[in-house]
């Protein structure tokens, strides 16, 4: 059972930053399996269960990270990641759609749902999608205003694409978006309840994850 990450998490992920090479991993493998790994995999089970229970019509995949980069991606960098992530797909999503995450450094957390990275025609699809029916996007981006804690962010572009009102522009004039929490290590992060936490946001956010997949899944 997942019972919430410590103090010791973030002090590993700290000392992982300044001493990012095989000896000292090797060397602090008992503590990496215990504050990090462990309940890090434990959280995506316990979410991935909770997201069945609350919202049993949807299908999901999971993809949980390892501490491991690809050795031939490093760039210079050490061989380990100074932070982790998990994703949850709803099984309709191709790979340019949205998609909920989580993700934990040595000082903070997030999670929320994120479309990074969209290609121009899945961009497009999206714009299409939301001038298409404006009023119906309004009132899914209304719907989730009000999560605490919760804000959008993404870079915009240079020229705004259009005028669709206060509402929509902030999320229609972003090469990409994330909605979600960002927040230093706190009691909910060391609390077992944070895998309800998430997965109640999660399906809050879950029609608007819908109209993402719907948009791009009709451009492909």
């Amino acid at each position: 059972m997942f019972t919430g990450f410590s103090k010791e998490t973030g002090e590993f992920l700290w000392e992982l930053a300044f001493h990012n090479e095989r000896p000292w991993f090797l060397e602090h493998k008992e503590q990496f399996e215990r504050t990090l790994n462990e309940p890090f995999r434990a959280l995506a089970r316990e979410v991935y269960d909770e997201l069945r229970r609350q919202a049993p019509e949807e299908e999901w995949r999971v993809h949980v990270s390892r501490i491991y980069r690809d050795a031939r991606r490093l760039y210079g960098r050490g061989p380990y990641k100074d932070h982790l992530w998990m994703t949850f797909t709803p099984a309709s999503a191709t790979s340019e759609g949205p998609a909920f995450w989580f993700e934990i450094g040595a000082s903070d957390y997030s999670y929320g749902l994120g479309f990074w990275g969209p290609t121009s025609a899945a961009m497009e699809a999206f714009h299409r999608a939301v001038a298409a029916n404006p009023a119906r996007f309004e009132s899914l981006v209304s719907e989730v205003s009000g999560m605490r804690g919760f804000a959008l962010h993404g870079e915009s572009f240079r020229r705004p694409k259009a005028d669709l009102g206060e509402i929509i522009n902030p999320w229609y004039n972003r090469k990409y978006f994330d909605y979600g929490l960002r927040r230093d290590h706190d009691e909910l992060l060391y609390s077992e309840k944070l895998p309800k936490k998430m997965a109640r946001d999660f399906v809050r956010l879950l029609p608007l994850c819908r109209f993402l997949t719907e948009a791009v899944n009709a451009a492909t």
